[in-house]
């Protein structure tokens, strides 16, 4: 007997699936098909349709990159463009970023790619990268090294053992959800320059401020993250927009005051 091995497109829906822990049922139900239909499709018997592909994409909640992938393991050209984000067609949302990242002044906000590339920041960005290595800040920047790296922020950073943590965790759920290895060997990279942390018995998970140190003072800062949920191209569903708030008065007094004496 010879074992026939199930096409591309079968292989790679199986494993999204599994990796998504979504069962043949409940695939099927959210793409408006059978629980046999799907069945059949991963075990090669059936070769579905690009409207298919796409329904069976977005059910998993695959990114777009992922579901242009998908496209092209049944057999099809990819959905979503790869556009360079200074390219002429996406002139409006540069103009739009940048507005609000000038808006959010006098509080720092960023806008990265997907592995934490600096993409745009604000003039208040200057607080983070104060005393940082040069080098660090050489494009392509990455946010994330920044953050943790010991010639970067790590220094002033108060909170590292928990900051740091929060960091490469995050990067590892992204990771786990969307396989990247560019990714696992960031999250690796970043776990060698976070101290060892042991929660005490006030531990309430990582929604914790981040205490960092600066000329003037401490700051205690939140962040937001931002992205395009409604994105049809793949470079603006990757981009991330990060955002600090201050946590308290002081905090908020302290940034004023920076960008008052930067005019």
């Amino acid at each position: 007997m010879t074992t026939v091995e199930p096409p591309a497109f079968a292989r790679e829906l199986l494993r999204w699936r599994t990796a998504r822990r979504v069962s043949q049922l409940e695939l099927a139900s959210r793409a408006g098909t059978t629980q046999r239909y799907v069945s059949f499709i991963e075990r090669g018997r059936s070769v579905p349709g690009r409207a298919v592909v796409l329904r069976l994409a977005e059910s998993l909640e695959l990114t777009l990159r992922e579901r242009n992938a998908l496209l092209l393991a049944a057999g099809y050209a990819p959905a979503y463009p790869e556009s360079p984000l200074e390219a002429s067609q996406l002139g409006a949302v540069r103009e739009a970023l940048g507005g609000v990242l000038e808006g959010h002044l006098p509080y720092p906000a960023v806008v990265a790619g997907p592995r934490g590339d600096l993409v745009a920041a604000n003039a208040a960005f200057e607080v983070l990268t104060e005393g940082a290595d040069p080098a660090l800040l050489e494009p392509p920047a990455n946010l994330l090294r920044l953050a943790l790296h010991p010639r970067g922020m790590a220094p002033r950073v108060l909170n590292l053992g928990a900051w740091g943590r929060h960091i490469v965790e995050n990067v590892r759920a992204r990771a786990a959800r969307s396989p990247d290895p560019g990714l696992d060997a960031l999250a690796d990279e970043l776990a060698g320059y976070v101290p060892p942390y042991a929660p005490d018995e006030d531990y309430l998970g990582f929604a914790v401020p981040l205490r960092l140190r600066c000329a003037e003072g401490e700051l205690r800062l939140l962040t937001t993250l931002t992205s395009f949920a409604t994105a049809v191209d793949v470079t603006l569903a990757e981009l991330q927009l990060e955002a600090f708030l201050p946590a308290d008065g002081p905090t908020a007094e302290l940034l004023r005051e920076r960008a008052a004496r930067r005019g």
